[in-house]
């Protein structure tokens, strides 16, 4: 084997042709010149289209490869410029590298691949490369990718959701295939303008291919699918509709402890104050001692019973689910209507103004609890993510994490 052919090996190049390798003692790095294969020259560097020559841009140019050893590693070259009909005057198109980038390919897809299962400090530590670096690699190789899947193609049912992302109001609108749990799309921002960028994305085609939408009750979300999505159901997620019942049921709660405070009654305040989470647990989840607290609050406290039985009824609306469910539904709200608890008066008439999507819920047996696990491995990934310069990157990082966006490493075939 040449010795040109055994260097464009080891640094996984393809298309391009080995002319000489030198160490810098200076510098104490290997320096590998290479070339293009005539076929592959005067392309745009953007959109791959042959065009003709501009100039020779800058002279020569060096690309970060993957270490040789404990060696660091450079590719140079030429780096001359095209004269494209469509977007100017750019840098040429080389076989190793992206656009734009100051790494080969090798050296991105193993920086995107570590950072989705190594520590933060063993990437820098590794590839010898800061934090930062990590975020636009990981934005660079997922910009990348998305021009070569189509990861919209057979959608037909989806979950939207916004996570906070960092201090200050600061959120991020996800997208999730319910028929995967693969997260599809995230954006910074939480309003109807972030949502219509995935339907713009998603086309009109696609759009009307969309038959069930699972989301809480917000409504710029509801308005976008009425209006994007003909074809679609809105099924409101039962986690918060059973968490409107469990804000309601403290609302009675605090109601009776601020009358008992106010009245002297301070054993009966104490009592009430420490059995917040006896209250909010389902039963089959609680302690023995939270067991005593609720059965010595079903003798003593009617209201505050009341409100915990009218919570747990509507939590037993969404487990039969179905025609049994929407029969259990209608009882629930007589009875909250009836009940004498205003909370629990105000819940029934709010679940009234989103019955539609209540009983979708319920015939349709969607909620969005593959989106709420998207979320907790992202609020994890935010963690990671500290440091990077843009949510850009932390969306990049969360589409190749939770998005099947990863690279396998070089030399090896994807699993």
């Amino acid at each position: 084997m040449r010795s040109a052919t055994l260097w464009a090996r080891m640094l996984g190049l393809s298309k391009a042709v080995v002319e000489g390798v030198e160490f810098d003692e200076v510098e104490q790095t290997i320096v590998v010149s290479v070339r293009p294969r005539k076929a592959t020259k005067r392309r745009c560097g953007l959109c791959g289209k042959r065009c003709p020559g501009y100039d020779q841009g800058s002279g020569r140019r060096r690309w970060r490869a993957l270490d040789l050893g404990t060696i660091q590693t450079f590719l140079e070259a030429d780096s001359p410029r095209v004269q494209c009909a469509e977007h100017g005057v750019v840098a040429a198109q080389v076989p190793w590298a992206r656009h734009d980038a100051g790494h080969i390919y090798a050296f991105d897809d193993t920086a995107a691949w570590l950072v989705t299962h190594c520590s933060k400090s063993a990437v820098r530590d590794l590839l010898r490369i800061a934090w930062r670096t990590v975020g636009s690699i990981v934005t660079r190789v997922v910009a990348d990718a998305e021009t070569k899947t189509d990861r919209f193609k057979g959608l037909t049912r989806i979950g939207i959701d916004e996570i906070s992302y960092k201090r200050g109001h600061k959120y991020l609108t996800v997208v999730v295939d319910h028929e995967t749990g693969v997260l599809l799309w995230a954006h910074p921002g939480r309003d109807s303008k972030t949502l219509e960028r995935f339907f713009d994305q998603l086309g009109a085609e696609r759009c009307a291919q969309i038959t069930l939408v699972s989301a809480d009750a917000a409504e710029w979300i509801a308005n976008v699918v009425a209006d994007r999505c003909k074809n679609a159901e809105l099924c409101l997620d039962p986690f918060h509709i059973v968490q409107w019942a469990t804000k309601a049921l403290d609302e009675v709660r605090r109601e009776v402890w601020n009358a008992a405070r106010k009245g002297g009654q301070k054993t009966l305040a104490k009592d009430l104050k420490g059995a917040r989470f006896a209250l909010w647990k389902n039963p089959e989840d609680l302690t023995e001692r939270q067991a005593a607290t609720l059965a010595g609050i079903a003798k003593t406290n009617a209201p505050i019973y009341r409100a915990y039985l009218l919570k747990e009824q509507l939590r037993q609306v969404f487990q039969l689910k179905g025609i049994h469910g929407i029969a259990l539904l209608d009882a629930w709200l007589r009875w909250a209507s009836r009940s004498q608890l205003p909370s629990f008066v105000k819940l029934a008439r709010s679940i009234r103004e989103h019955r539609v999507g209540v009983d979708a819920a319920l015939i349709h047996g969607l909620s969005n609890a593959r989106v709420e696990s998207v979320n907790t491995k992202l609020r994890l990934l935010t963690r990671i993510a500290f440091g990077f310069r843009s949510p850009e990157a932390l969306v990049a990082l969360a589409m190749l994490d939770l998005g099947g966006m990863c690279p396998p490493l070089p030399g090896r075939a994807a699993a």
